[in-house]
């Protein structure tokens, strides 16, 4: 089982901690744990901020079939609320998409994969 205290520099084998007995293709294949936290920790930010919007579309549809003015009006509010968020999430996507791209970088430059000393 990898050791995953130190994952900036840690690489681990798909499978190696299934020990159900289950062979598959992928056997061996290697993943940098560095650059699939990077993904993950990225994703992670971008779907809570969907959900986010996910809910105030809910709210703006409610209001818009209320057609009571005062719900039309707070809809302006949550329009530009929702507009803000997908603002983050380009921002979320953009960040993430450099560092993960930044860590493939210094994977190549340190050797196809390994990982460099300097951390």
């Amino acid at each position: 089982m990898a050791d995953t205290s130190n994952t900036k520099k840690k690489r681990f084998k798909k499978g190696a901690e299934k020990g159900n007995g289950d062979e598959d293709d992928t056997e061996g294949e290697e993943y940098d744990v560095e650059a699939w936290d990077t993904l993950n920790k990225g994703f992670k930010q971008a779907q809570v901020v969907l959900e986010q919007n996910r809910e105030l579309i809910q709210k703006v549809n409610e209001n818009h079939r209320s057609k009571i003015p005062d719900n039309l009006v707070k809809n302006v509010g949550l329009i530009q609320e929702i507009n803000g968020n997908i603002t983050k999430v380009l921002e979320i996507y953009s960040d993430f998409s450099v560092n993960f791209s930044d860590i493939l970088r210094q994977r190549r430059r340190t050797g196809n994969g390994k990982t460099d000393s300097r951390g």
